[in-house]
């Protein structure tokens, strides 16, 4: 996961952007973070670095352990120590494990969001499977796995932020035609895609991740041969909406109706048919990807 940092000094578009960022309730990055991903993107990179920027953060070293132990990784033997865990994980994925953590770690407060956290760790863990399982040119599994991460982080803002917000998530969840998001931009003026867009870009993420973050309802985007929606972001909401489908029929956990309006483009952006989502059911139950 590469993470782009600004080469130049806050500009007056700059300061408004953060303004806005204030003013919606997104968090800002986490200085571990951006400590951890600076050290992580060095050509000479040491592990016991890293390990000691996480050593002060008991939370994070915990949460990069128990990454490393998930049935996703299928080490042989269990991790004990944070050095074990970032080199046998290697930088790509702990950067990805880290970023999770810390998200979540963000809303402290919002006590409403476990279930939705667990879900969103659940799509991550299955997305980066896809991505290895298909080994389709130009879909990484660590991009996979962190999209799946932050791919809803704007609904955890809006949550902690927007009386009500929950209400209109069972509405959004119900509606056949209208889009998830066109649900929300109607009832608050904004929706989730676009926060978590903006979120994305604040945390320094890759723009094909908030691209991604700010079209994944957008059918048209995602299946018109003419949309500007580059295909590694096309990609990326693919294998994330098939693994939202893949968990949704397996634990019957808030079911919604985005798959018979995403479906048919995600099915065409990863050149597969109706029948290969059987083999990929079948393969993603035969082990604990599941969550079981």
């Amino acid at each position: 996961m590469n993470i782009v940092q600004p080469d130049s000094e806050p500009t007056a578009v700059d300061n408004l952007f953060e303004r806005s960022l204030i003013d919606i309730g997104i968090p800002p990055c986490p200085l571990i973070l951006n400590t951890f991903m600076a050290e992580a993107r060095r050509d000479d990179t040491d592990f016991h670095d890293l390990e000691s920027i996480l050593r002060n953060d008991v939370g994070l070293s915990a949460g990069l352990i128990k990454t490393a132990n998930s049935p996703f990784f299928g080490l042989r033997q269990p991790v004990r120590s944070v050095h074990s865990a970032l080199s046998i994980l290697g930088l790509k994925a702990s950067a990805c494990a880290v970023a999770g953590i810390v998200l979540r770690n963000a809303f402290p407060k919002a006590q409403n969001l476990e279930r939705f956290w667990d879900g969103s760790a659940r799509i991550s863990r299955l997305s980066g499977w896809l991505a290895l399982r298909l080994d389709i040119r130009g879909l990484r599994a660590d991009d996979a796995y962190t999209f799946g991460l932050f791919r809803d982080c704007g609904i955890a803002v809006l949550i902690s932020h927007v009386p009500d917000y929950q209400k209109l998530l069972g509405v959004a969840n119900a509606e056949t035609e209208r889009s998830f998001v066109a649900v929300e931009q109607a009832a608050i003026q904004t929706n989730h895609a676009a926060v978590g867009s903006l979120m994305a870009k604040s945390w320094w993420l890759p723009e094909e991740i908030s691209l991604a973050i700010a079209s994944h309802h957008d059918a048209q985007a995602l299946g018109s041969d003419e949309s500007a929606l580059p295909p590694a972001s096309r990609r990326l909401i693919a294998t994330a909406q098939i693994s939202e489908y893949i968990v949704q029929r397996r634990h019957r956990l808030s079911l919604t109706q985005e798959w018979p309006k995403l479906g048919a483009p995600c099915l065409k952006a990863l050149g597969l048919q109706e029948q290969d989502l059987e083999e990929l059911y079948a393969d993603s139950a035969a082990g604990a990807l599941l969550g079981e």
